[in-house]
């Protein structure tokens, strides 16, 4: 964890040219994403609300990223899987680097919910808008869940973790929680997270394995290696 810590961290230092072009086309993606916030809240009829910071639909929000870990260790538990249980501590692993870069931002950007203002543009405001903490963290663990294990069920596993946290990034929006520009940072930062730990199980996985034989009048010992 602590190796990963500083990996993941200080990954800008080690980012080749095609990192930085995916971190070129994220910055547009939020850009284009801010062009429409305003359009989006009037869509949804988001009422303003000053007097109360209560998110009255956090809990409900949180309930697939909570599925998605809690269902992952049960059946690990049930079939006694031990890539079960790793793909579990992944997604908590993932779940904490989205959390804390997360707050980074909010503490750097202090935007104001659109619910809490009727400016699109309220930055540097106190506010915790920027980017959503709920698509964040269930982006990055529905990330994890969708591009871990084999292949004979990929397109199952994608669809349930990009697309619950999808629906959590919409609710958002819809209960004018947060502006979609919030929501589209928080996909792209909890997309990247979780495919950073992913990548960081594989290189982790052992590669290598012997065993011993007991044949008449002697044994084989087999080394098998599977290249990355």
């Amino acid at each position: 964890m602590l190796e990963d810590s500083k990996l993941f961290f200080t990954a800008p230092l080690r980012w080749d040219a095609r990192d930085w072009t995916y971190f070129g086309a994220t910055l547009v993606a939020v850009a284009a994403a801010h062009e429409y916030d305003d359009n989006v809240r009037s869509h949804f009829g988001t009422t303003l609300v000053t007097t109360s910071n209560e998110d009255p639909h956090s809990s409900r929000d949180w309930a697939p990223a909570a599925a998605m870990v809690g269902l992952t260790w049960a059946y690990a538990t049930l079939i006694d899987n031990s890539s079960g249980y790793e793909e579990g501590k992944a997604m908590l692993e993932a779940a904490a680097f989205s959390a804390v870069t997360t707050e980074v931002f909010k503490a750097a950007a202090g935007r104001k919910r659109p619910n809490e203002t009727a400016n699109v543009d309220d930055w540097r405001n106190g506010g915790s808008a920027f980017p959503s903490s709920h698509a964040s963290i269930t982006f990055a663990i529905g990330t994890v869940l969708a591009e871990s294990g084999n292949d004979e069920f990929r397109w199952v596993r994608r669809a349930l973790g990009y697309g619950l946290a999808s629906a959590v990034a919409y609710s958002r929006v819809r209960d004018g929680a947060h502006w979609l520009s919030d929501t589209v940072a928080a996909a792209s930062l909890g997309i990247a997270t979780g495919r950073f730990v992913t990548h960081r199980a594989e290189e982790r996985e052992v590669r290598y394995s012997l065993s011993l034989q007991p044949l008449d009048g002697g044994a084989m010992l087999t080394y098998t290696y599977r290249p990355p």
